[in-house]
C-alpha cells in the first residue's frame, strides 16, 4: 500500500505513456490491416483512409469501448490475487503495456501484420504466472479468447463468401450488371448502417449514459440505416457509365458503383475496430488508473474515465497517420486481389464480425478477421486467387506473436519490481 500512496502520480505517468505507446501500435499495425482492403481494393486513397480513422476509429472507441475493456482489465487476469498486493499487479499492468507496444513497434517496422490482441493477452498471461502463478489466470476466459481465434476468421469468411456471392448473383451477372448494381447499391449500403448501428445501440452508449430497449434499439438502428442508405443513394446516382463500355461487359462501371459504398464501409470498419481494439491498450491502463485512485485497494468493479478512452483513441489515430503505410498493403494487395466490390464483401464481413464479438465482450483479433474475410472473398473465385505463402507467412507471425509478449512482460515485470 505504501508503495503504491509514494508512487502513484509516477504509476499513473508511466501507465499513460505506455498505453499511448501501445495504441500507437494498434493504430500502425492493426488499423493498418483493417483498413487495408479499403485501399487495397483502390476505392480510397491512403490520405483518406487516416481521415476516415481519424474519426471514426475514435467513435468506437469512445462510444462503444467499454464492454471489451472489461474483459482485458479483469477478466483474464485474477485481481483477488493481488489483493495483499496490488503494486504487483500495477507493475503487472505496465509490463504488459510495455511488452505489448515494443513487439508492435517490431512488428511494425517489419511491415508483419501481427495480432494486438494476442500480444496483451499473451503479456498479461506471462506477468500473471510470474507474479502469482498459473492460478492468477482465469483460464477458461483465456480458452473462450484462443477459441474465438478460430472461431472469428471463420465466421469473418463466410459472410464475406456469401456477400461475395451475393453480388454475383444479382448484380455481377445479371442481364445488365450496371443497372442492376445501382438498383442493389443501397441496400447494401443499408445493410452497412444498420447492422453498426444496431450494435452500438445493443451497448447501450453507456459512456454518454444512453440506455436504449431492445424495440427501441431496433428502431433507432433502421433509421440509422435508412439516411445512410439515403446518402449512398445519392452518390450511387451520380456514377455513370463510362462511354464506349460494352453493354455485354460493363465491370468497370459497376465497380466504380461499388466505390462510394467501400467509403461506407471503411467507416463501419473502422468504428468497429475501434471499439474492438482499444481495449487492448486502455484495459491495463484503466486497471492502474483504479487501483491508484483507490490507494491500493482492488474493485471489484471500476468506473471507466472518459479521459483514458480519449487517450486510446487519440494514440490510434496517431499510429496509423505516422506509420501506417507500412503494413496496410499486405491484407489489401498481397492475399487476393481486390476490388471494390470484393473489398466492399471483405471491410463489411469484417466489421459485422467485430462488432458482434465486441457485443459479446470476446477481445478478438481484426487481424484474423480481416485475413479471413479476404480469404472468404477469395475462396468465391476458387481456391487459386489466394496466395497461400503470403497466407503462410502471415500465420507464422501470429504463432511468434503470442509467446514474444508473454516473455517481454516477464522481464518488465522482474524490472520494474527491481526499480521499486
Amino acid at each position: 500500500m505504501d508503495i503504491i500512496a509514494n508512487y502513484g502520480w509516477i504509476f499513473i505517468t508511466l501507465a499513460v505513456c505506455f498505453g499511448f505507446f501501445m495504441t500507437w501500435g494498434i493504430g500502425a499495425n492493426d488499423v493498418a490491416n483493417a483498413m487495408g482492403t479499403s485501399v487495397g481494393s483502390g476505392a480510397i486513397t491512403v490520405k483518406q483512409a487516416i481521415i476516415i480513422a481519424a474519426v471514426f476509429e475514435f467513435a468506437g472507441a469512445f462510444l462503444a469501448g467499454g464492454n471489451v475493456t472489461d474483459t482485458i482489465r479483469k477478466g483474464i487476469v485474477d485481481p483477488a490475487m493481488f489483493t495483499d498486493q496490488p503494486q504487483l499487479l500495477v507493475y503487472g499492468m505496465l509490463a504488459a503495456l510495455l511488452a505489448a507496444a515494443i513487439w508492435l513497434f517490431v512488428a511494425t517496422t517489419k511491415g508483419w501484420p501481427v495480432s494486438t490482441t494476442h500480444t496483451i493477452v499473451g503479456a498479461l498471461v506471462g506477468f500473471a504466472v510470474a507474479g502469482a502463478g498459473a492460478n492468477s489466470v482465469a483460464w477458461g476466459v483465456v480458452g473462450k479468447i484462443v477459441a474465438s481465434w478460430l472461431v472469428s476468421p471463420l465466421l469473418g469468411g463466410t459472410i464475406s463468401f456469401v456477400l461475395m456471392i451475393s453480388i454475383q448473383r444479382l448484380i455481377l451477372n445479371a442481364d445488365d450488371p450496371f443497372k442492376a448494381a445501382k438498383a442493389w447499391g443501397p441496400f447494401y449500403v443499408l445493410l452497412v448502417g444498420f447492422v453498426v448501428a444496431l450494435v452500438t445501440m445493443f451497448k447501450g452508449l453507456k459512456h454518454l449514459k444512453l440506455e436504449l430497449s431492445t424495440p427501441m434499439s431496433f428502431a433507432a438502428a433502421a433509421v440509422i440505416g435508412i439516411l445512410i442508405a439515403a446518402i449512398g443513394k445519392i452518390l450511387i446516382i451520380r456514377v455513370k457509365q463510362l462511354p464506349g463500355e460494352d453493354d455485354d461487359f460493363q465491370f468497370t462501371s459497376v465497380e466504380k458503383v461499388f466505390t462510394p459504398m467501400m467509403i461506407f464501409t471503411a467507416c463501419a470498419m473502422a468504428f468497429a475496430h475501434g471499439s474492438n481494439d482499444v481495449a487492448n491498450g486502455i484495459g491495463p491502463l484503466a486497471a492502474v488508473v483504479s487501483i491508484v485512485q483507490a490507494n491500493g485497494e482492488i474493485a471489484a468493479k471500476a468506473g471507466l474515465p472518459l479521459w483514458v478512452l480519449i487517450v486510446g483513441g487519440a494514440g490510434i489515430v496517431l499510429g496509423l497517420a505516422t506509420y501506417g503505410y507500412k503494413v496496410m498493403q499486405t491484407i489489401g494487395t498481397r492475399i487476393t486481389e481486390l476490388t471494390p466490390s470484393r473489398g466492399y464483401c471483405a471491410t463489411m464481413a469484417a466489421a459485422v464480425t467485430v462488432v458482434i464479438a465486441s457485443k459479446l465482450k470476446l477481445p478478438v483479433s481484426t487481424t484474423h478477421i480481416a485475413v479471413g474475410a479476404v480469404m472468404g472473398v477469395g475462396l468465391a473465385r476458387g481456391m487459386g486467387a489466394l496466395d497461400l505463402r503470403v497466407l503462410l507467412n502471415i500465420v507464422v507471425s501470429w504463432i511468434i506473436t503470442l509467446p514474444a509478449g508473454g516473455l517481454l512482460a516477464i522481464l518488465f515485470f522482474y524490472i520494474l519490481k527491481a526499480c521499486f
